[in-house]
């Protein structure tokens, strides 16, 4: 019932402006529709908990999409998602229980949209790309809310958003299945859970060449836990030399870490030069609680951020990171990164980390076709502790 109400809500706000009519009949509509989809392998070898023994999997998953064209601005989207891992081996099955470890399907978009001049409304399920909420699309099965959305950019270089979510798709259920919508477990503290739901509002500016301004608040409506984002992104040319400056501010207030509020800063550097490109980065976290980034695994964006084992975000963490990049061609990259992470208060101290990325698409006869290689090796400081590392090669074809 909540949602209904925000949906009526919402969808007369952007009824006042004028819209493309688009499709004359309903029939129309619906043959103007557009299908893509997505074909899906990937394997994974995964060392990380010491209770468990590594191991690896196999996946095989399919994503399609359906859009129905625009009938007097309303538009239709459908998403389902699958996976099965049938070779599963028991321990892989604990292994990668919480997040690819979970076989079936499920409808993870199902959304009415309205499109109004420079207004765009979706109620239902879908996924989400803000700072604070967002789905994380790495695994075979990507994360998805259920809630409504809405986005203008009426104002000059500007673009706000504001969202309402009540409930939240995982990669699984942790008991051997895919995702089902429920609530949020938060793995960083104690809200938001998504009781009631939780709203966010974000304004992104680009009025000055080359500067990006981000402001992001988030609220848990059951505990009034709040949660904000705010970053400056500076990219600018000298010759024949790329730079970019950039910094961003993370806050939860007490009720996200059910102790005492909690901040982390972040600041980064870019330089490229043709194909080539590399940065520096560093953050530090406040000493009372752990910073929780968001709602979605997808809502991570510290500067300092390994691509798979690492994390920015405990309570008195100062992280140090350096990285290369080389663009072999536009679809063909290779990126390393160096990490250290140090923090007195964690069971193993500090942590270093190598990180290392590659991705290749095809182009003509296999346009569509993807290969990308990750892998990432933990080596921890204190004596006993045990190091991890994680292998990951996806293939994916898109059509």
């Amino acid at each position: 019932m909540k949602l209904a109400n925000l949906s009526l809500a919402v969808l007369c706000v952007a009824g006042l402006s004028t819209c493309s009519f688009g499709a004359d009949t309903l029939a129309d509509a619906f043959k103007e529709g557009k299908v893509s989809g997505e074909l899906k392998a990937f394997y994974w070898d995964r060392d990380r908990n010491p209770a468990i023994p590594s191991d690896s999997i196999f996946n095989t998953g399919v994503t399609l999409n359906y859009v129905t064209g625009s009938l007097y601005g309303f538009s239709l989207g459908l998403t389902g998602q699958s996976n099965s891992a049938p070779f599963a081996s028991a321990n892989a099955k604990t292994q990668f229980g919480w997040d690819e470890y979970g076989s079936g399907a499920q409808l993870s978009e199902a959304y009415l949209a309205y499109n109004a001049s420079k207004t765009t409304v979706q109620v239902g399920r879908m996924f989400l790309n803000t700072p604070l909420i967002a789905s994380l699309g790495n695994r075979i099965v990507k994360e998805s809310f259920e809630g409504a959305s809405i986005v203008n950019t009426d104002i000059p270089n500007t673009t706000l958003t504001a969202a309402y979510v009540q409930k939240f798709q995982a990669q699984t259920d942790g008991a051997g299945h895919i995702g089902e919508f429920t609530r949020y477990n938060n793995p960083y503290g104690t809200s938001p859970l998504l009781e009631d739901g939780a709203y966010t509002l974000v304004a992104v500016n680009k009025s000055i060449t080359g500067l990006t301004l981000t402001a992001a608040y988030a609220e848990d409506i059951n505990t009034k836990g709040a949660m904000a984002y705010a970053e400056a992104a500076y990219a600018f040319s000298v010759d024949a030399l790329n730079y970019g400056l950039a910094a961003q501010y993370y806050y939860n207030d007490k009720d996200i870490t059910g102790s005492k509020s909690s901040d982390l800063l972040g600041l980064k550097a870019s330089v490229g030069y043709g194909a080539l490109s590399g940065y520096v980065a560093y953050s530090t976290v406040s000493k009372d609680a752990t910073v929780t980034p968001g709602i979605g695994w997808g809502a991570d964006l510290a500067y300092t951020g390994t691509i798979i084992l690492s994390s920015s975000y405990p309570a008195n963490t100062d992280a140090y990171a350096i990285g290369l990049g080389y663009a072999f061609t536009p679809t063909t990259t290779l990126n390393v990164a160096y990490t250290v992470t140090d923090d007195d208060d964690l069971s193993y101290g500090k942590a270093s980390y190598v990180s290392l990325i590659g991705n290749y698409a095809f182009s003509g006869a296999l346009k569509g076709l993807n290969f990308l290689v990750m892998y990432d090796k933990e080596n921890r400081d204190k004596a006993g502790t045990k190091d991890k590392d994680e292998f990951r090669f996806s293939a994916s074809y898109k059509f």
